[in-house]
């Protein structure tokens, strides 16, 4: 559903009549004092029918869609947003139509765009980019708030010895059903993505070590219970999976950030690898061992 929201100082049930008429579209008329809580309504438009009213919004805010303003064109006024346009009072329904469309596709392939670079073309998890840049946010958010976060990196055990017997596309098939294993078990609010060829990384906000090794193990388990009989075969492949966890603050007195945290993680699971696979190990633990 496409949300477009008319900010303005009076009511418009004019426009929000013509507006019945875009396919897939709901509008909604807000005071356009309440135009800097713009983000709570997921605005696909914005719709603003007294500019000198918005200045104050436009200036301080940058807007995540394209505007429309009710008017002649101005160009003293900073805008900020994915696409602007102007139309002039009083309104023609069929141009205005036209314009309120072409601005929604805008945002429609702006959000397509964003999906495509964000995303893994096999698994449809996240890929490394989207990564990157939430658990830098999620670091942030546990520092100033003092709670932990982890992270579990998985790999599939002896995943060339798939693709060797039974072919890439066997391959593809099994990388699915293990994302989409791992997918159905965790949270909301958890950050899931494929992080190499056989590997997942699971960001979990608000989670301690020990946590993270409960679920970490629970998913280990279900990998090792997997049925992953390939085509032609009678018997099931025998699957399973290797994990390295860390969690944030990961050492005393050590500026960490998101490429320190997915190390760490990355070191624990080299040693789940070398103490001969199907292990879930938590960095803390091998510093201990070590």
């Amino acid at each position: 559903m496409k949300n477009i929201i008319i900010y303005s100082t009076k009511p418009l049930p004019d426009l929000t009549f013509m507006l019945s008429d875009i396919d897939e579209a709901e509008a909604k008329t807000v005071s356009i004092e309440q135009m800097k809580d713009y983000a709570v309504l997921n605005p696909s438009l914005i719709i603003v029918e007294n500019i000198d009213a918005a200045k104050d919004a436009l200036m301080t805010n940058k807007f995540p869609c394209p505007i429309l303003f009710l008017g002649a064109s101005r160009k003293d006024i900073t805008v900020r947003a994915e696409g602007f346009d102007f139309i002039q009072q009083p309104i023609n329904k069929d141009e205005f139509i036209i314009r309120v469309n072409a601005l929604l596709k805008i945002k429609e392939y702006k959000d397509k765009i964003e999906r495509v670079s964000t995303t893994d073309d096999l698994t449809g998890l996240h890929n490394r980019k989207y990564l990157q840049e939430r658990l830098e946010e999620e670091i942030s958010r546990s520092r100033r708030y003092g709670t932990k976060l982890s992270c579990i990196l998985f790999d599939i055990d002896f995943f060339k010895v798939v693709n060797d017997m039974y072919g890439y596309e066997w391959g593809d098939i099994l990388l699915r059903n293990i994302a989409n294993k791992l997918d159905a078990m965790i949270r909301k609010e958890d950050i899931l993505t494929r992080y190499g060829d056989e590997e997942f990384l699971l960001v979990l906000p608000n989670t301690s070590e020990e946590n993270a090794f409960l679920f970490g193990e629970r998913f280990r388990r279900e990998v090792e219970k997997m049925e992953f009989i390939p085509a032609g075969e009678e018997e099931a492949h025998r699957v399973t999976i290797s994990g390295g966890i860390s969690t944030y603050p990961c050492m005393k007195d050590v500026d960490e950030d998101a490429n320190t945290v997915i190390r760490y993680a990355e070191h624990a699971l080299y040693n789940a690898k070398h103490r001969g696979k199907n292990k879930i190990i938590q960095f803390s633990q091998m510093n201990l061992e070590m």
